[in-house]
Protein backbone atom coordinates (compact mmCIF):
# COMPACT_ATOMS: atom_id res chain seq x y z
CA UNK A 1 0.00 0.00 0.00
CA UNK A 2 0.91 3.42 -0.84
CA UNK A 3 0.54 7.07 1.22
CA UNK A 4 1.16 8.82 -2.70
CA UNK A 5 -1.70 11.03 -2.87
CA UNK A 6 -1.11 11.09 -6.86
CA UNK A 7 -1.53 7.62 -6.73
CA UNK A 8 -4.61 7.00 -4.35
CA UNK A 9 -6.66 10.47 -5.93
CA UNK A 10 -6.06 8.56 -9.68
CA UNK A 11 -7.16 5.08 -8.15
CA UNK A 12 -10.21 6.54 -7.08
CA UNK A 13 -11.34 8.21 -9.99
CA UNK A 14 -10.29 4.04 -11.39
CA UNK A 15 -12.57 2.55 -9.20
CA UNK A 16 -15.63 4.82 -9.71
CA UNK A 17 -14.90 4.12 -13.49
CA UNK A 18 -14.43 0.52 -13.60
CA UNK A 19 -16.83 -0.40 -10.89
CA UNK A 20 -14.86 -3.49 -9.71
CA UNK A 21 -16.57 -5.85 -7.32
CA UNK A 22 -12.77 -6.15 -5.96
CA UNK A 23 -9.45 -4.44 -5.23
CA UNK A 24 -6.72 -6.44 -4.80
CA UNK A 25 -3.22 -4.62 -4.45
CA UNK A 26 -0.70 -6.79 -5.67
CA UNK A 27 2.77 -7.52 -3.40
CA UNK A 28 4.93 -9.48 -5.85
CA UNK A 29 4.88 -11.84 -2.62
CA UNK A 30 5.91 -15.62 -4.31
CA UNK A 31 2.72 -16.36 -1.89
CA UNK A 32 0.44 -13.98 -3.49
CA UNK A 33 1.20 -15.11 -6.67
CA UNK A 34 0.90 -18.62 -6.34
CA UNK A 35 -2.18 -18.13 -5.34
CA UNK A 36 -3.69 -15.99 -8.20
CA UNK A 37 -2.12 -18.92 -10.24
CA UNK A 38 -4.10 -21.20 -8.44
CA UNK A 39 -6.84 -18.88 -9.41
CA UNK A 40 -6.11 -18.56 -13.10
CA UNK A 41 -5.94 -22.01 -12.96
CA UNK A 42 -9.07 -22.66 -11.54
CA UNK A 43 -11.00 -20.25 -13.87
CA UNK A 44 -9.40 -21.80 -16.70
CA UNK A 45 -7.42 -18.43 -17.56
CA UNK A 46 -4.09 -20.76 -16.93
CA UNK A 47 -3.28 -24.14 -17.63
CA UNK A 48 -0.57 -26.11 -15.32
CA UNK A 49 1.98 -27.82 -17.64
CA UNK A 50 4.20 -30.53 -16.69
CA UNK A 51 5.96 -29.74 -13.21
CA UNK A 52 8.54 -31.95 -13.52
CA UNK A 53 9.44 -31.43 -17.11
CA UNK A 54 8.46 -27.47 -17.46
CA UNK A 55 8.30 -26.78 -13.39
CA UNK A 56 6.12 -23.41 -12.38
CA UNK A 57 5.04 -23.02 -16.18
CA UNK A 58 1.83 -22.29 -17.66
CA UNK A 59 -0.08 -22.53 -20.94
CA UNK A 60 -2.38 -19.65 -21.81
CA UNK A 61 -4.41 -19.33 -24.81
CA UNK A 62 -6.21 -15.64 -26.34
CA UNK A 63 -9.09 -15.31 -28.08
CA UNK A 64 -8.98 -15.98 -31.57
CA UNK A 65 -9.22 -12.22 -32.74
CA UNK A 66 -6.45 -10.94 -30.21
CA UNK A 67 -3.00 -12.51 -31.24
CA UNK A 68 -1.22 -9.34 -31.85
CA UNK A 69 0.08 -6.16 -31.48
CA UNK A 70 -2.49 -4.31 -33.58
CA UNK A 71 -0.20 -1.13 -34.52
CA UNK A 72 -3.49 0.14 -36.69
CA UNK A 73 -5.34 0.38 -33.37
CA UNK A 74 -2.72 1.97 -31.50
CA UNK A 75 -2.26 5.91 -30.81
CA UNK A 76 -0.06 8.92 -29.74
CA UNK A 77 -2.75 11.47 -28.43
CA UNK A 78 -0.96 14.70 -28.45
CA UNK A 79 -2.55 18.13 -28.85
CA UNK A 80 -1.25 18.57 -32.47
CA UNK A 81 -1.02 15.79 -34.89
CA UNK A 82 2.74 17.41 -35.74
CA UNK A 83 3.43 16.52 -32.29
CA UNK A 84 3.00 12.63 -32.93
CA UNK A 85 4.60 13.02 -36.09
CA UNK A 86 3.68 11.11 -40.00
CA UNK A 87 4.94 7.56 -38.26
CA UNK A 88 2.14 7.41 -35.61
CA UNK A 89 -1.18 7.04 -35.95
CA UNK A 90 -2.95 10.43 -34.15
CA UNK A 91 -6.10 10.97 -32.04
CA UNK A 92 -6.93 14.54 -30.40
CA UNK A 93 -6.39 14.05 -26.13
CA UNK A 94 -9.60 15.40 -25.07
CA UNK A 95 -11.79 13.51 -27.08
CA UNK A 96 -9.75 10.17 -26.64
CA UNK A 97 -10.24 9.92 -22.86
CA UNK A 98 -13.86 10.97 -23.20
CA UNK A 99 -13.84 8.09 -25.52
CA UNK A 100 -11.99 5.12 -24.04
CA UNK A 101 -13.58 6.18 -20.62
CA UNK A 102 -16.79 5.56 -22.25
CA UNK A 103 -15.88 2.13 -23.53
CA UNK A 104 -14.52 1.10 -20.30
CA UNK A 105 -16.73 2.65 -17.58
CA UNK A 106 -18.19 -0.21 -15.70
CA UNK A 107 -16.24 -2.97 -17.09
CA UNK A 108 -15.21 -4.07 -14.08
CA UNK A 109 -18.42 -5.00 -12.87
CA UNK A 110 -18.11 -9.02 -11.57
CA UNK A 111 -14.79 -8.34 -11.56
CA UNK A 112 -11.56 -8.06 -9.57
CA UNK A 113 -9.32 -4.38 -9.77
CA UNK A 114 -5.65 -5.29 -9.13
CA UNK A 115 -3.23 -3.23 -8.62
CA UNK A 116 0.43 -3.96 -9.76
CA UNK A 117 2.99 -1.23 -8.91
CA UNK A 118 6.51 -1.71 -11.16
CA UNK A 119 9.61 -0.88 -12.06
CA UNK A 120 11.39 -0.18 -15.23
CA UNK A 121 14.78 -1.48 -14.30
CA UNK A 122 16.04 -2.52 -11.00
CA UNK A 123 14.56 -0.93 -8.09
CA UNK A 124 16.02 2.21 -7.01
CA UNK A 125 17.75 2.24 -10.15
CA UNK A 126 19.16 6.01 -11.02
CA UNK A 127 18.14 5.06 -14.70
CA UNK A 128 14.85 3.26 -13.30
CA UNK A 129 11.11 4.65 -13.73
CA UNK A 130 7.99 3.57 -12.02
CA UNK A 131 4.59 3.11 -13.07
CA UNK A 132 1.20 1.71 -12.12
CA UNK A 133 -1.29 -0.55 -14.08
CA UNK A 134 -4.97 -1.15 -12.99
CA UNK A 135 -5.93 -4.21 -15.30
CA UNK A 136 -8.57 -7.11 -14.52
CA UNK A 137 -7.00 -9.95 -15.95
CA UNK A 138 -4.77 -12.24 -13.78
CA UNK A 139 -2.59 -13.27 -16.90
CA UNK A 140 -1.61 -9.31 -17.08
CA UNK A 141 -0.72 -10.04 -13.76
CA UNK A 142 1.32 -13.01 -13.70
CA UNK A 143 3.35 -12.05 -17.23
CA UNK A 144 3.85 -8.02 -15.36
CA UNK A 145 5.14 -10.05 -12.68
CA UNK A 146 8.02 -11.86 -14.41
CA UNK A 147 8.34 -9.03 -17.03
CA UNK A 148 8.75 -5.69 -14.69
CA UNK A 149 9.93 -5.98 -10.70
CA UNK A 150 6.69 -5.93 -8.93
CA UNK A 151 6.04 -5.31 -5.26
CA UNK A 152 6.12 -3.32 -2.03
CA UNK A 153 9.84 -1.96 -2.43
CA UNK A 154 7.95 0.15 -5.47
CA UNK A 155 6.05 2.34 -3.42
CA UNK A 156 9.05 2.50 -1.30
CA UNK A 157 10.95 4.37 -4.09
CA UNK A 158 8.14 6.51 -5.31
CA UNK A 159 7.22 7.83 -1.73
CA UNK A 160 5.09 11.06 -2.35
CA UNK A 161 6.77 11.52 -6.30
CA UNK A 162 4.15 12.33 -9.10
CA UNK A 163 6.85 10.88 -11.55
CA UNK A 164 4.98 8.05 -12.45
CA UNK A 165 3.16 6.68 -15.33
CA UNK A 166 -0.50 5.60 -15.36
CA UNK A 167 -1.81 2.50 -16.56
CA UNK A 168 -5.39 1.20 -17.44
CA UNK A 169 -5.95 -1.82 -18.95
CA UNK A 170 -9.53 -3.20 -18.82
CA UNK A 171 -10.44 -6.63 -21.07
CA UNK A 172 -13.63 -5.10 -21.92
CA UNK A 173 -15.55 -7.51 -24.07
CA UNK A 174 -12.33 -8.53 -26.73
CA UNK A 175 -14.48 -6.47 -29.17
CA UNK A 176 -11.72 -5.72 -31.70
CA UNK A 177 -14.00 -2.75 -33.44
CA UNK A 178 -13.51 -0.84 -29.92
CA UNK A 179 -9.65 -1.97 -29.61
CA UNK A 180 -7.64 0.83 -28.60
CA UNK A 181 -4.34 0.86 -26.98
CA UNK A 182 -3.72 4.67 -26.77
CA UNK A 183 -0.68 6.62 -25.05
CA UNK A 184 -0.78 10.68 -23.87
CA UNK A 185 2.63 11.18 -23.25
CA UNK A 186 2.34 14.63 -21.98
CA UNK A 187 0.03 13.22 -19.37
CA UNK A 188 2.03 10.00 -18.49
CA UNK A 189 -1.08 7.95 -19.22
CA UNK A 190 -1.82 5.02 -21.17
CA UNK A 191 -4.93 3.19 -21.81
CA UNK A 192 -5.42 -0.18 -23.23
CA UNK A 193 -9.19 -1.67 -23.57
CA UNK A 194 -10.66 -4.58 -25.60
CA UNK A 195 -7.00 -6.72 -25.43
CA UNK A 196 -5.89 -9.29 -23.70
CA UNK A 197 -2.71 -9.86 -25.48
CA UNK A 198 0.49 -9.09 -24.15
CA UNK A 199 2.00 -6.61 -26.35
CA UNK A 200 -1.31 -4.71 -26.34
CA UNK A 201 -1.89 -5.28 -22.31
CA UNK A 202 1.54 -5.46 -20.95
CA UNK A 203 1.78 -1.63 -20.44
CA UNK A 204 5.44 -1.68 -19.09
CA UNK A 205 6.68 -3.10 -22.33
CA UNK A 206 6.34 -1.54 -25.73
CA UNK A 207 3.65 1.24 -24.24
CA UNK A 208 6.17 2.63 -21.49
CA UNK A 209 9.32 1.28 -21.86
CA UNK A 210 9.45 2.96 -25.98
CA UNK A 211 6.23 5.12 -26.48
CA UNK A 212 6.33 7.06 -23.14
CA UNK A 213 9.98 6.69 -22.42
CA UNK A 214 11.21 7.63 -25.65
CA UNK A 215 9.05 10.93 -24.88
CA UNK A 216 10.82 11.65 -21.59
CA UNK A 217 14.15 10.74 -22.59
CA UNK A 218 13.95 13.59 -25.00
CA UNK A 219 12.66 15.88 -22.11
CA UNK A 220 15.32 15.15 -19.57
CA UNK A 221 18.16 14.34 -21.82
CA UNK A 222 18.28 10.31 -22.21
CA UNK A 223 17.71 7.33 -24.61
CA UNK A 224 15.30 5.36 -24.64
CA UNK A 225 15.77 2.87 -27.38
CA UNK A 226 14.58 -0.56 -28.93
CA UNK A 227 17.87 -2.36 -28.74
CA UNK A 228 19.66 -5.57 -27.17
CA UNK A 229 22.42 -4.96 -24.87
CA UNK A 230 25.16 -7.77 -25.27
CA UNK A 231 28.59 -7.84 -23.27
CA UNK A 232 31.62 -9.40 -24.86
CA UNK A 233 33.96 -11.10 -22.13
CA UNK A 234 37.48 -11.30 -23.73
CA UNK A 235 40.40 -13.89 -22.72
CA UNK A 236 41.50 -11.27 -20.43
CA UNK A 237 38.33 -11.02 -18.48
CA UNK A 238 37.83 -7.49 -19.66
CA UNK A 239 34.03 -7.03 -20.75
CA UNK A 240 32.86 -4.77 -23.37
CA UNK A 241 28.88 -4.25 -24.01
CA UNK A 242 27.22 -2.64 -27.51
CA UNK A 243 23.86 -2.63 -28.11
CA UNK A 244 22.24 -3.00 -31.45
CA UNK A 245 18.71 -2.12 -33.12
CA UNK A 246 17.01 -4.46 -35.49
CA UNK A 247 13.49 -4.10 -37.33
CA UNK A 248 11.80 -7.37 -36.48
CA UNK A 249 12.95 -11.10 -37.98
CA UNK A 250 16.57 -9.71 -38.52
CA UNK A 251 17.91 -12.07 -34.99
CA UNK A 252 18.04 -9.56 -32.36
CA UNK A 253 16.84 -12.22 -29.52
CA UNK A 254 19.79 -14.87 -31.65
CA UNK A 255 22.60 -12.20 -31.20
CA UNK A 256 21.55 -10.92 -27.80
CA UNK A 257 22.16 -14.79 -26.68
CA UNK A 258 24.93 -15.54 -28.69
CA UNK A 259 27.28 -18.42 -28.05
CA UNK A 260 30.58 -17.80 -29.51
CA UNK A 261 32.01 -20.36 -32.08
CA UNK A 262 33.90 -22.87 -30.61
CA UNK A 263 37.50 -21.38 -31.63
CA UNK A 264 36.24 -18.31 -29.53
CA UNK A 265 34.90 -20.38 -26.83
CA UNK A 266 38.15 -22.29 -26.21
CA UNK A 267 40.17 -19.20 -25.73
CA UNK A 268 37.92 -18.40 -23.16
CA UNK A 269 35.41 -15.83 -24.53
CA UNK A 270 32.07 -15.33 -23.49
CA UNK A 271 28.90 -13.40 -23.93
CA UNK A 272 26.88 -11.85 -21.50
CA UNK A 273 23.34 -11.36 -22.39
CA UNK A 274 21.82 -7.72 -20.90
CA UNK A 275 18.74 -7.41 -22.60
CA UNK A 276 17.31 -8.71 -25.38
CA UNK A 277 14.57 -5.77 -26.68
CA UNK A 278 14.74 -2.54 -25.05
CA UNK A 279 17.39 -0.20 -24.18
CA UNK A 280 17.39 2.98 -21.67
CA UNK A 281 20.86 4.89 -21.92
CA UNK A 282 21.79 7.94 -20.10
CA UNK A 283 25.41 10.23 -19.93
CA UNK A 284 27.05 9.12 -16.81
CA UNK A 285 29.38 10.42 -14.30
CA UNK A 286 32.10 9.79 -16.30
CA UNK A 287 30.68 11.23 -19.35
CA UNK A 288 30.41 7.85 -21.29
CA UNK A 289 26.40 6.19 -22.46
CA UNK A 290 25.26 3.43 -19.76
CA UNK A 291 22.57 1.58 -20.88
CA UNK A 292 19.99 -0.54 -18.29
CA UNK A 293 17.49 -3.04 -19.61
CA UNK A 294 14.63 -2.19 -17.89
CA UNK A 295 12.85 -4.92 -18.34
CA UNK A 296 13.09 -8.09 -15.82
CA UNK A 297 11.85 -11.02 -18.45
CA UNK A 298 11.78 -12.07 -22.06
CA UNK A 299 8.45 -11.79 -23.97
CA UNK A 300 9.99 -13.89 -26.99
CA UNK A 301 8.19 -15.73 -29.82
CA UNK A 302 8.21 -19.15 -29.83
CA UNK A 303 8.06 -20.81 -33.52
CA UNK A 304 11.85 -20.72 -34.57
CA UNK A 305 13.10 -20.97 -31.29
CA UNK A 306 15.08 -24.57 -31.21
CA UNK A 307 18.17 -26.11 -29.45
CA UNK A 308 20.41 -24.85 -32.64
CA UNK A 309 19.14 -21.52 -33.28
CA UNK A 310 18.87 -20.08 -29.57
CA UNK A 311 19.97 -22.63 -26.95
CA UNK A 312 19.75 -19.65 -24.33
CA UNK A 313 16.57 -19.08 -24.73
CA UNK A 314 15.21 -22.35 -25.38
CA UNK A 315 16.65 -23.01 -21.95
CA UNK A 316 15.33 -19.87 -20.39
CA UNK A 317 11.82 -21.09 -20.89
CA UNK A 318 12.08 -24.13 -19.30
CA UNK A 319 10.84 -23.00 -15.71
CA UNK A 320 8.32 -20.03 -14.64
CA UNK A 321 7.57 -19.53 -17.96
CA UNK A 322 3.91 -18.47 -19.04
CA UNK A 323 3.76 -19.90 -22.84
CA UNK A 324 0.99 -18.10 -25.04
CA UNK A 325 -1.00 -19.29 -28.51
CA UNK A 326 1.68 -22.67 -28.47
CA UNK A 327 0.21 -26.39 -28.63
CA UNK A 328 -0.08 -28.13 -26.13
CA UNK A 329 1.35 -32.14 -26.22
CA UNK A 330 -1.73 -33.84 -24.35
CA UNK A 331 0.89 -37.37 -24.75
CA UNK A 332 3.00 -35.47 -21.68
CA UNK A 333 1.47 -32.08 -20.52
CA UNK A 334 4.23 -30.28 -22.40
CA UNK A 335 4.01 -27.68 -24.81
CA UNK A 336 5.56 -27.48 -29.02
CA UNK A 337 5.66 -25.13 -31.70
CA UNK A 338 6.92 -24.66 -35.01
CA UNK A 339 10.36 -24.90 -35.82
CA UNK A 340 10.69 -26.40 -31.74
CA UNK A 341 11.94 -29.84 -33.52
CA UNK A 342 10.60 -31.91 -36.64
CA UNK A 343 8.37 -33.88 -34.40
CA UNK A 344 5.03 -32.70 -33.27
CA UNK A 345 2.79 -34.19 -31.11
CA UNK A 346 0.53 -37.22 -32.73
CA UNK A 347 -1.60 -36.29 -29.42
CA UNK A 348 -2.08 -32.17 -29.47
CA UNK A 349 -4.22 -29.11 -28.86
CA UNK A 350 -3.28 -27.01 -31.78
CA UNK A 351 -3.45 -22.84 -30.14
CA UNK A 352 -7.07 -22.48 -30.38
CA UNK A 353 -7.97 -25.36 -28.30
CA UNK A 354 -9.03 -28.17 -30.48
CA UNK A 355 -7.64 -31.61 -30.32
CA UNK A 356 -5.75 -32.93 -33.47
CA UNK A 357 -4.07 -35.53 -34.88
CA UNK A 358 -0.02 -32.71 -34.91
CA UNK A 359 1.56 -35.14 -37.22
CA UNK A 360 -1.46 -34.82 -39.82
CA UNK A 361 -2.59 -31.47 -39.14
CA UNK A 362 0.67 -30.18 -40.22
CA UNK A 363 1.07 -31.97 -42.82
CA UNK A 364 -2.00 -30.80 -43.87
CA UNK A 365 -0.10 -27.04 -44.07
CA UNK A 366 -2.00 -25.81 -40.61
CA UNK A 367 0.13 -24.15 -37.62
CA UNK A 368 -0.18 -26.27 -34.07
CA UNK A 369 0.91 -22.88 -32.87
CA UNK A 370 0.12 -19.06 -34.06
CA UNK A 371 3.07 -17.70 -35.35
CA UNK A 372 2.95 -15.15 -33.07
CA UNK A 373 3.35 -17.18 -30.25
CA UNK A 374 5.20 -16.43 -27.20
CA UNK A 375 7.31 -17.09 -23.93
CA UNK A 376 7.23 -15.13 -20.99
CA UNK A 377 10.60 -16.25 -19.08
CA UNK A 378 12.50 -14.86 -15.99
CA UNK A 379 15.63 -13.33 -17.54
CA UNK A 380 17.71 -14.84 -14.53
CA UNK A 381 16.73 -18.37 -16.08
CA UNK A 382 19.06 -18.04 -18.90
CA UNK A 383 22.36 -19.26 -18.95
CA UNK A 384 24.18 -15.77 -19.98
CA UNK A 385 22.57 -13.46 -18.54
CA UNK A 386 25.01 -11.42 -17.61
CA UNK A 387 26.27 -10.26 -13.57
CA UNK A 388 25.18 -6.62 -14.26
CA UNK A 389 21.71 -7.37 -14.87
CA UNK A 390 20.47 -6.37 -11.61
CA UNK A 391 22.98 -3.79 -10.48
CA UNK A 392 21.42 -0.77 -12.09
CA UNK A 393 24.30 1.73 -12.38
CA UNK A 394 23.85 0.32 -16.25
CA UNK A 395 27.01 -0.78 -18.05
CA UNK A 396 28.62 1.68 -20.30
CA UNK A 397 28.69 0.87 -24.36
CA UNK A 398 31.15 1.38 -26.66
CA UNK A 399 29.14 0.45 -29.77
CA UNK A 400 26.08 0.99 -30.94
CA UNK A 401 24.99 -1.80 -34.15
CA UNK A 402 22.11 -0.81 -36.44
CA UNK A 403 20.89 -3.67 -39.03
CA UNK A 404 18.38 -4.86 -41.34
CA UNK A 405 17.66 -7.59 -44.01
CA UNK A 406 19.34 -6.66 -47.39
CA UNK A 407 19.88 -8.91 -50.21
CA UNK A 408 22.31 -6.91 -51.56
CA UNK A 409 24.01 -3.54 -51.13
CA UNK A 410 24.61 -3.22 -47.59
CA UNK A 411 27.98 -4.72 -46.81
CA UNK A 412 28.35 -7.12 -44.10
CA UNK A 413 30.00 -4.87 -41.73
CA UNK A 414 30.55 -1.17 -41.71
CA UNK A 415 31.35 1.71 -39.39
CA UNK A 416 30.06 5.49 -39.54
CA UNK A 417 32.10 8.49 -40.16
CA UNK A 418 31.25 10.73 -37.12
CA UNK A 419 28.44 10.30 -34.83
CA UNK A 420 26.19 12.37 -37.02
CA UNK A 421 26.96 10.23 -39.89
CA UNK A 422 25.94 7.01 -37.40
CA UNK A 423 22.38 9.47 -37.20
CA UNK A 424 21.95 8.58 -40.86
CA UNK A 425 22.46 5.63 -40.75
CA UNK A 426 20.35 4.42 -38.06
CA UNK A 427 17.42 6.90 -39.91
CA UNK A 428 17.82 4.63 -43.06
CA UNK A 429 17.45 1.47 -41.31
CA UNK A 430 15.56 -1.23 -43.59
CA UNK A 431 14.73 -4.27 -44.27
CA UNK A 432 13.30 -6.23 -47.71
CA UNK A 433 10.15 -8.09 -47.92
CA UNK A 434 10.12 -11.47 -49.03
CA UNK A 435 7.95 -13.45 -51.29
CA UNK A 436 6.08 -15.34 -48.64
CA UNK A 437 5.14 -12.27 -46.82
CA UNK A 438 3.88 -9.85 -49.53
CA UNK A 439 3.91 -11.43 -53.06
CA UNK A 440 6.93 -8.89 -53.51
CA UNK A 441 10.50 -9.60 -53.49
CA UNK A 442 12.83 -6.72 -52.39
CA UNK A 443 10.06 -4.39 -51.36
CA UNK A 444 12.03 -1.97 -48.81
CA UNK A 445 10.14 -0.88 -45.53
CA UNK A 446 11.61 1.56 -43.60
CA UNK A 447 12.01 1.15 -39.66
CA UNK A 448 14.62 4.00 -38.34
CA UNK A 449 16.51 2.61 -35.50
CA UNK A 450 13.78 -0.25 -35.65
CA UNK A 451 11.84 2.12 -33.65
CA UNK A 452 8.77 2.84 -36.21
CA UNK A 453 5.87 1.42 -34.48
CA UNK A 454 7.60 2.82 -30.86
CA UNK A 455 8.41 6.43 -31.12
CA UNK A 456 6.12 8.28 -28.95
CA UNK A 457 6.56 11.71 -31.06
CA UNK A 458 7.52 13.16 -33.99
CA UNK A 459 10.62 11.23 -35.44
CA UNK A 460 11.60 14.59 -37.03
CA UNK A 461 12.24 15.45 -33.51
CA UNK A 462 13.61 11.94 -32.49
CA UNK A 463 16.43 12.10 -35.24
CA UNK A 464 17.16 16.05 -33.71
CA UNK A 465 17.82 13.80 -30.39
CA UNK A 466 19.75 11.24 -31.15
CA UNK A 467 22.05 14.57 -32.73
CA UNK A 468 21.80 16.75 -29.59
CA UNK A 469 22.75 13.21 -27.24
CA UNK A 470 26.17 13.49 -29.84
CA UNK A 471 26.55 16.87 -28.81
CA UNK A 472 26.28 15.96 -24.79
CA UNK A 473 28.77 12.59 -25.61
CA UNK A 474 31.21 14.49 -27.79
CA UNK A 475 34.57 12.06 -27.76
CA UNK A 476 33.18 9.68 -25.45
CA UNK A 477 29.57 8.77 -27.41
CA UNK A 478 29.80 5.16 -28.46
CA UNK A 479 31.25 4.22 -32.58
CA UNK A 480 28.19 3.58 -34.49
CA UNK A 481 28.27 0.66 -36.87
CA UNK A 482 25.70 -1.11 -39.38
CA UNK A 483 25.77 -4.65 -40.02
CA UNK A 484 23.79 -6.86 -42.89
CA UNK A 485 23.43 -10.88 -42.07
CA UNK A 486 21.31 -11.61 -44.89
CA UNK A 487 23.32 -11.22 -48.14
CA UNK A 488 22.31 -13.84 -50.30
CA UNK A 489 24.32 -15.80 -53.65
CA UNK A 490 22.37 -16.28 -57.07
CA UNK A 491 20.47 -19.04 -55.85
CA UNK A 492 19.08 -16.79 -53.04
CA UNK A 493 20.99 -18.38 -50.35
CA UNK A 494 22.58 -16.39 -47.39
CA UNK A 495 26.23 -16.18 -47.86
CA UNK A 496 27.16 -15.70 -44.12
CA UNK A 497 26.83 -18.31 -41.80
CA UNK A 498 25.49 -15.62 -39.29
CA UNK A 499 23.96 -17.06 -35.52
CA UNK A 500 26.98 -17.59 -33.10
CA UNK A 501 29.48 -16.65 -36.26
CA UNK A 502 28.49 -12.83 -35.78
CA UNK A 503 30.77 -12.88 -32.98
CA UNK A 504 33.63 -12.42 -36.07
CA UNK A 505 31.85 -9.10 -36.84
CA UNK A 506 31.71 -7.94 -33.30
CA UNK A 507 34.88 -9.19 -32.50
CA UNK A 508 35.72 -6.46 -35.59
CA UNK A 509 33.51 -3.91 -34.04
CA UNK A 510 34.96 -3.83 -30.24
CA UNK A 511 38.59 -3.57 -32.27
CA UNK A 512 37.88 -0.65 -33.66
CA UNK A 513 36.50 0.76 -30.50
CA UNK A 514 39.68 0.51 -28.81
CA UNK A 515 41.81 1.13 -31.95
CA UNK A 516 43.46 -2.09 -32.31
CA UNK A 517 41.19 -2.95 -35.60
CA UNK A 518 42.08 -1.44 -38.73
CA UNK A 519 39.87 -0.20 -41.82
CA UNK A 520 39.34 1.39 -45.21
CA UNK A 521 37.36 4.38 -45.93
CA UNK A 522 34.62 3.85 -48.61
CA UNK A 523 31.73 6.18 -50.07
CA UNK A 524 29.38 5.35 -47.42
CA UNK A 525 31.81 4.86 -44.46
CA UNK A 526 34.55 2.63 -42.26
CA UNK A 527 35.07 -1.16 -43.48
CA UNK A 528 37.21 -4.00 -42.76
CA UNK A 529 39.76 -5.57 -44.88
CA UNK A 530 38.46 -9.43 -45.52
CA UNK A 531 41.82 -10.18 -43.88
CA UNK A 532 40.80 -8.42 -40.39
CA UNK A 533 38.07 -10.82 -39.59
CA UNK A 534 38.57 -13.89 -38.01
CA UNK A 535 37.80 -16.77 -40.51
CA UNK A 536 39.06 -19.23 -38.54
CA UNK A 537 37.40 -22.67 -37.96
CA UNK A 538 35.24 -21.78 -40.62
CA UNK A 539 34.26 -24.60 -43.21
CA UNK A 540 32.44 -23.71 -46.41
CA UNK A 541 33.23 -20.24 -46.53
CA UNK A 542 36.52 -18.46 -47.75
CA UNK A 543 38.24 -15.08 -47.59
CA UNK A 544 36.76 -14.89 -51.32
CA UNK A 545 33.25 -14.68 -49.84
CA UNK A 546 34.22 -12.50 -47.45
CA UNK A 547 35.68 -9.89 -49.77
CA UNK A 548 32.14 -10.44 -51.85
CA UNK A 549 30.12 -9.74 -48.90
CA UNK A 550 31.82 -6.40 -48.19
CA UNK A 551 31.83 -5.17 -51.32
CA UNK A 552 30.48 -1.72 -52.01
CA UNK A 553 28.81 -0.96 -55.58
CA UNK A 554 28.68 3.00 -55.89
CA UNK A 555 25.86 2.65 -58.53
CA UNK A 556 24.06 0.22 -56.15
CA UNK A 557 24.46 3.07 -53.37
CA UNK A 558 23.62 5.82 -55.91
CA UNK A 559 20.67 4.03 -56.34
CA UNK A 560 19.74 3.85 -51.98
CA UNK A 561 20.53 7.63 -52.39
CA UNK A 562 17.71 8.46 -54.49
CA UNK A 563 15.37 6.23 -52.24
CA UNK A 564 16.42 7.75 -48.74
CA UNK A 565 16.07 11.31 -50.49
CA UNK A 566 12.00 10.35 -51.49
CA UNK A 567 12.25 8.19 -47.98
CA UNK A 568 13.08 11.53 -46.09
CA UNK A 569 10.16 13.82 -47.58
CA UNK A 570 8.16 11.73 -45.13
CA UNK A 571 9.67 14.27 -42.35
CA UNK A 572 9.04 17.56 -44.25
CA UNK A 573 11.07 20.41 -42.51
CA UNK A 574 11.00 18.34 -39.31
CA UNK A 575 14.21 16.40 -40.76
CA UNK A 576 16.97 18.06 -38.82
CA UNK A 577 19.82 19.91 -41.57
CA UNK A 578 22.67 16.91 -40.41
CA UNK A 579 20.79 14.22 -41.55
CA UNK A 580 20.62 16.39 -45.29
CA UNK A 581 24.32 16.83 -45.06
CA UNK A 582 25.05 13.38 -44.41
CA UNK A 583 22.41 12.53 -47.58
CA UNK A 584 24.22 14.84 -49.67
CA UNK A 585 27.78 13.50 -48.88
CA UNK A 586 26.40 10.04 -49.77
CA UNK A 587 25.23 11.13 -53.04
CA UNK A 588 28.60 13.02 -53.99
CA UNK A 589 30.73 9.99 -52.73
CA UNK A 590 28.37 7.43 -55.50
CA UNK A 591 27.85 9.29 -58.23
CA UNK A 592 29.86 7.91 -61.47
Amino acid sequence: MTTNKSVLTWLDEMQALLNPDKVVWVDGSEAQLEQFRAEACASGDLMKLNEEKLPGCYLHRTAVNDVARVEGRTFICTPTKEEAGPTNNWMDPQETYKMLFDIARGSYKGRTMYIIPYSMGPIGSPLAKIGVEVTDSLYVVLNMAIMTRVGAKVWDVLGDSTDWVKGLHSRCDIDEEKRYICHFPQDNYIISVNSGYGGNVLLGKKCFALRIASYQAKNEGWMAEHMLILGVENPQGEVKYVTAAFPSACGKTNLAMMIPPEGYREKGYKVWTVGDDIAWMRPGKDGRLYAINPENGFFGVAPGTNAKSNPNALATTRKGTIFTNVALNKDDNTVWWEGLDKNPPVNAVEWKGTEVNGVEYTAAGNKLAHPNSRFTAPAKNCPCVSPEFDKGEGVPISAIIFGGRRQKTTPLVYQSRDWNHGVFMGSVCASETTAAATGAVGVLRHDPMAMKPFCGYNMGDYFQHWIDMGKVLGDKAPKIFNVNWFRVDENGHFIWPGFGDNMRVVEWILGRCDGTADAVETPIGFLPKAEDINLEGLKDFTIEDLKGILAVDKKEWAGEAAEIEEFYKTFGDKLPAALREQLEILKKNTAE
